[in-house]
Order: structure tokens, then sequence, then C-alpha cells
């Protein structure tokens, strides 16, 4: 970890446009899933389960299986787009999502609205299968995969999706790695004045 950084002043980002490429992105700049309630809450961010979703079964398993499908998703990703081959880490995705996911419902709130529920406690597999089926589902879509870009911020390794209007986003985030870029470029042209 880089001096003075804290996990806890990262918060969790749902911004790369699909939820393999938003896991992928918890372990930059440092780790974010770095406890079972991150990631509880990095599935509900990510809309793999309704807010307040009781999951009896979480526990250190499960942040180890989650970390390693982020691996395994990120070296396909990453490989995909540098045109290599990342036999050992599609079989592995493949292989996750194989796994049935876990069945929607609705059900009424109080207020009279339906509102999405699982069906059941799902469990670890069925969870990965959902991020697994999501990025076979990228890799495999011709449209999608044209999409992905890595960003251009320093040292910034995420990928997402560009669906800006022109195909002309440049960043991860504009608030991120763009606000980054733009401070720096002031800080050069105020040197150069300066100077």
């Amino acid at each position: 970890m880089a001096l003075g950084m804290d996990p806890a002043t990262y918060e969790l980002r749902f911004d790369s446009g699909r939820s393999c490429l938003d896991l992928v992105a918890t372990n930059h700049p440092v780790e974010r899933l770095d406890s079972v309630d991150r990631l509880l809450a990095w599935l509900a961010g990510a809309g793999l389960i309704p807010d307040h979703t009781a999951l009896p079964g979480a526990g250190p398993v499960w942040l180890v299986a989650f970390r390693e499908l982020r691996a395994h998703v990120g070296q396909l990703v990453l490989d995909e787009l540098e045109g290599r081959s990342a036999e050992a880490a599609l079989a592995r995705v493949n292989a996750l999502a194989a796994t049935a996911p876990p069945a929607p419902r609705a059900v009424r709130h109080p207020d009279g609205s339906l509102v999405r529920a699982l069906d059941g406690d799902p469990g670890c597999a069925a969870l990965l299968a959902v991020v697994a089926r999501d990025a076979v589902d990228l890799l495999t879509d011709p449209v999608a995969r044209a999409l992905l870009r890595q960003c251009e911020g320093d040292n910034c390794p995420i990928v997402y999706l560009d669906t800006s209007r022109g195909r002309r986003r440049r960043w991860c985030s504009s608030e991120v790695c763009g606000n980054r870029e733009r401070v720096a470029r002031h800080r050069r042209r105020a040197a150069l004045a300066r100077a």
C-alpha cells in the first residue's frame, strides 16, 4: 500500500459499466474487498442481491472465492484487450459460470409496490455465477467487447465500457482519474507560466 493510503478512504465504485469489471476494480488502488462486510456491500451495490438480503453463509471463504474470480476475470479481460489468450482464466470463469444463478422473485413492499427479492438465501457459488456469466456475456458480445477501454489515468489499470457519446471517454471516472489529470494539467500550465 502506498504511503498515506487508507483502504477505508476508498469507497466501492460501480462506474465501469458491468458487474464483472466493477469486481476487477475492487483491488485498485488498494484492496477494497478487505472484509466480508465490504463484500456484502459490494454485492448489494452491484445489484447482485437486494439491499438488506440476509446471507447467513457468507464468510471468509466467500471473500477468497470472489477475490479469485476477480483475478481470473481481470486476467481474461486484460489479455483480450492485448490480443493474448488466458486459457486457464477462461476455463475457471467458464466453470464458475456453469452454476445456476440465484432465482429472483417479486414481493410486495409494505407500501404496496413490487420489489425484487431472491428466492431463498443464495450460496456463494450462485453469486459467483452471476459475475462469471457477466464476464462471459461481455467477452462473447462483439459490440460490448468493442466498447472496452483501459483508463488513461496515470498507473490506473481499471477497464470500463465506453458508452459515452462519440466514444471519447478517457478515464474510468471523471471524478477520480479525470480530476487528477485536470489538476496535473493545471499545475503544468502554472509551472510554465512561472518559468
